[in-house]
């Protein structure tokens, strides 16, 4: 009995289908998912998604999110999901180093709010760094 995933970010439904198996960046670590799996919700650090559908594995580097897993179904809800093809090297380095910079500033104006996104844009853009460059 194959699985059903179906992977949304905010802009659209990325994928929906049957698939072999699911590994998920959980806060915790990786978490690999098979048909008939125990239920759970969890949530998503920014890291590597991968799944085996039609006998092809695929992957994404994803933000943070969650997911819902139950015996024949994975939801998985993250801020973003991009294809190896979709990550612009020198934008990601440059989104990286503004969030560097701004945490880095003397004034110390940042509330917790903006230092915790800041935080996220460095965590979500390193894994789509390495993500891009794991085949390099």
């Amino acid at each position: 009995m194959p699985l059903l995933l179906d992977i949304v970010t905010p802009e659209k439904k990325i994928f929906s289908g049957p698939v072999e198996n699911v590994y998920l960046p959980g806060v915790d670590g990786e978490l690999g998912i098979l048909p008939s799996h125990i239920g759970l919700v969890t949530a998503l650090q920014p890291g590597v998604l991968r799944y085996l559908h039609s006998g092809v594995t695929e992957t994404l580097a994803i933000g943070s999110g969650f997911a819902e897993v139950t015996d024949t179904k994975v939801v998985v809800l993250t801020d973003s999901a991009l294809g190896e093809a979709e990550i612009d090297e020198d934008t990601v380095e440059a989104a990286i180093q503004r969030a560097k910079e701004k945490l880095a500033s003397v004034d110390h104006s940042l509330d917790a709010e903006e230092v915790a996104y800041l935080q996220g844009v460095i965590a979500k853009s390193t894994a789509a760094l390495l993500f891009k460059r794991r085949g390099q």
